[in-house]
C-alpha cells in the first residue's frame, strides 16, 4: 500500500470517528427523526410528513398548550404518538359536543379554547382533572384519534418532545410546525 491510500485511509478515518462523535449524542439526546403514520393529526400533518422531534427543550421548560409533541404511547411504550397539547396539569378538561372548556385557577369559569385547525370534531362528552404531572393531548383529527379522551392522561415521563422542524414534504417545511398559541 502507498503512502497516499494509507493518507486518505487515515483521513476517513477520523472523519468517519468524528461524525460518531458529533452526530451520535446529537441525535440521542437532543434531536431525533419522526415520520408521521396515520390521519390523527390531519390536516396539519399527514402520513409520510419527516420531522425533527427537540428532545432538550423539555428539560429546561414545561409542556405549553398548542405544542405539538411526540410520546411514547402509555398502553404500548415501545409505539410512538403525535398529539397536541391541550390540557395541562392540575387543570380540569371538558369537552361537550366536541367544544373543548378548560378550567384552572387562572379561569376557574373555564375558557373556551378555539381551535380553527380542528379537521373533524367528535361528540363526545367528557370532563377530566389532571394530576401534578399529567396532560391532555388529542389529535387534531378528532374523529380519528386515539388520545387521552380514550386512554386517559399522558403522564409526563412519557413525552419524548416537541416537533421542532418539518422537512418533508420539501413544500411544507417548517419551524415549530403546527404549534399553537392560545
Amino acid at each position: 500500500m502507498n503512502n497516499s491510500n494509507e493518507n486518505f485511509f487515515v483521513e476517513v478515518l477520523k472523519f468517519s470517528l468524528l461524525t460518531l462523535i458529533v452526530v451520535l449524542p446529537f441525535r440521542m439526546y437532543i434531536a431525533k427523526p419522526f415520520i408521521v403514520d396515520g390521519a390523527s393529526m390531519s390536516p396539519t400533518f399527514e402520513t409520510g410528513h419527516y420531522l425533527i422531534v427537540d428532545e432538550i427543550s423539555y428539560r429546561i421548560e414545561n409542556p405549553q398548550r398548542g405544542e405539538v409533541i411526540i410520546f411514547k404511547y402509555p398502553k404500548d411504550p415501545s409505539r410512538f404518538f403525535i398529539k397536541r397539547i391541550i390540557g395541562l396539569p392540575n387543570e380540569t378538561v371538558e369537552i361537550i359536543n366536541g367544544k373543548v372548556t378548560i378550567y384552572n385557577e387562572e379561569t376557574p369559569n373555564g375558557v373556551h379554547l378555539e381551535e380553527n385547525y380542528v379537521e373533524k370534531t367528535s361528540r363526545e362528552n367528557i370532563k377530566v382533572k389532571l394530576g401534578e404531572n399529567e396532560y391532555f393531548v388529542m389529535g387534531d383529527n378528532r374523529g380519528n384519534s386515539s388520545d387521552s379522551r380514550f386512554w386517559g392522561a399522558l403522564p409526563k415521563d412519557m413525552i419524548i418532545g416537541k416537533a421542532f422542524l418539518r422537512l418533508l414534504p420539501i413544500t411544507k417545511i417548517d419551524v415549530l410546525p403546527g404549534n399553537f398559541d392560545y
